[in-house]
């Protein structure tokens, strides 16, 4: 089982140039550690660096401590909470399917998020993400139940036919959710807020509610770093090797269950972490599913922190939700990825 990692996923019509971890983990931790405090500076009241230092020193409460204490750190905490689930699934999805186009939302977990959160706003009048976010978690897990229900009835049980699953049901949902919200005006501007994706106004609540699970989903994903790479060889070579492709997937499905139903529960659809980390630290690691899985704790918050900070100061008044930041990045290096792509397999 050594060789795995070494073996997994030749790189083809590329030269095999790759920045060491350790750099890339002391880079990265860096910029995660700049962009908290950003965070915590930068609102519609900037706090200057005396400010700032002043809420980490006990004492008297003042207008900045409340500002930070109650407001901005259970958002930067989110931030990173979540960043890293999206990115840490993404590269279990990406290593699952082995697509580098594929992200979290194939399992359906979105469409299943937003169904469930819809209903909730037009059965039971909820307005509140802390009344509807059971709700969608468990639309989530539903969703993923499925698709892997669909993907496994069969002797043929990879790769494509998990993608067809979630495609098919994810369009399905989907439908059902426009639907509802094209005939309940109510419903609809409710769900537009929630449907972009914002970390504005969740509290500490919030963080312990949606810990538990991302905790026990990063651990899953992690301990699942040596099967997908086995996965990566083909099924037949995994199985020579003692992997087990049911189980594996059963694992990698279950962490990417737990990460995405709560991150989208939290904080509503979030798309393009997942898509845009792991395929960018496959540029500069290579592909070992172990490295990848580890380092994308500390990119996802990044890219998150960057767009949610970006969101808040772009504007003149009010601030744009992040969910919408990081389709504005992550669009464009979806688009350079597709012409790689295809700039590759025309060679």
């Amino acid at each position: 089982m050594a060789e795995i990692a070494l073996r997994a996923q030749p790189e083809t019509g590329r030269a095999a140039t790759r920045v060491p971890t350790g750099v890339v983990v002391l880079v990265l931790a860096v910029l995660t550690v700049l962009l908290c405090l950003t965070s915590l500076a930068v609102g519609s009241r900037n706090l200057t660096l005396e400010e700032l230092a002043s809420v980490f020193v006990p004492g008297e409460r003042t207008m900045a401590s409340i500002i930070v204490w109650q407001l901005r750190m259970p958002r930067t905490v989110l931030a990173v909470m979540v960043g890293a689930a999206l990115a840490v699934a993404g590269v279990v999805m990406q290593g699952l399917t082995r697509n580098p186009l594929a992200e979290p939302g194939i399992l359906g977990v979105n469409a299943g998020a937003s169904l469930s959160v819809v209903l909730s706003m037009s059965l039971l009048g909820l307005t509140d993400v802390g009344d509807f976010l059971w709700f969608a978690f468990a639309g989530a897990a539903l969703a993923a139940f499925l698709v892997h229900l669909m993907s496994v009835r069969s002797a043929d049980a990879g790769p494509a036919r998990l993608v067809l699953a979630g495609v098919a049901l994810g369009a399905s949902l989907r439908s059902i959710t426009g639907t509802v919200t094209m005939y309940d005006s109510v419903t609809f501007d409710s769900y537009r807020f929630w449907v972009l994706g914002s970390l504005a106004d969740r509290d500490a609540a919030l963080l312990v509610w949606v810990a538990p699970f991302l905790v026990v989903g990063l651990v899953m994903a992690l301990a699942s770093g040596l099967t997908l790479n086995a996965l990566a060889l083909g099924e037949e070579q995994a199985k020579a090797l003692g992997v087990s492709p049911r189980r594996a997937r059963a694992l990698a499905l279950t962490s990417i269950t737990l990460l995405c139903g709560a991150s989208t529960a939290a904080v509503g659809p979030i798309s393009f972490v997942g898509l845009v980390v792991p395929h960018v630290l496959r540029l500069a690691l290579g592909a070992d599913q172990r490295k990848l899985l580890a380092v994308s704790v500390v990119a996802g918050p990044v890219l998150l922190l960057a767009a949610d900070i970006l969101g808040r100061v772009i504007l003149d008044s009010g601030e744009m939700e992040a969910g919408v930041v990081t389709a504005f990045i992550g669009g464009p290096v979806l688009l350079l990825m597709v012409i790689q792509r295809m700039g590759v397999r025309g060679r």
